[in-house]
């Protein structure tokens, strides 16, 4: 009826899920999963334990709040990692930037955050795109951006807020 390898496929899945319930959480990592980590804010919390992302929602939250201007290329909640497509300001049509995040922990803290720019500039002899420095200052900018965001979103979530 299946195939050998089909069923074998099942049954590894089969006692994966099994083996997962049997985990034990921290009640830090449980306030910080939900279904998908809470990411789109609903503020619903799945009952299930293996329902959620391994990384902080906050971050995760804050990171996608922080870079709303920049189009998103590709998120991944479940490995923490959100890719920015190039963005141009207005104001300056031949500088392009490009972000790339990831969160690195399930709980909230500085070093449980990377954030990698990138900058291009229009030659303007060819229009072609050339790489260019990104100031050290401005990646800091911008996970200090991120960080502050995700302590706002965690006090937001505590008793009496």
């Amino acid at each position: 009826m299946f195939s050998r390898p089909l069923v074998t496929v099942l049954g590894v899945i089969a006692v994966s899920g099994l083996l997962a319930g049997c985990g034990t959480r921290s009640s830090t990592e449980s306030e910080n999963r939900g279904l998908f980590g809470g990411l789109l804010g609903s503020g619903q919390r799945a009952s299930a334990p293996e329902a959620g992302i391994g990384v902080n929602t906050f971050l995760w939250r804050a990171s996608l709040d922080t870079l709303s201007f920049m189009p998103l290329s590709q998120i991944d909640p479940f490995g923490g990692v959100i890719i920015t497509d190039w963005f141009s300001n207005p104001e300056a049509p031949d500088e392009r930037f490009k972000a790339t995040v990831y969160i690195l922990d399930s709980r909230l803290r500085a070093d449980a955050l990377s954030v990698q720019l990138f900058r291009q500039e229009r030659r303007a002899d060819t229009g072609d795109w050339v790489d260019a420095t990104v100031d050290p200052a401005t990646r800091i900018q911008i996970e200090n951006a991120i960080l502050t965001r995700a302590r706002q979103l965690r006090i937001s979530q505590l008793p009496g807020s």
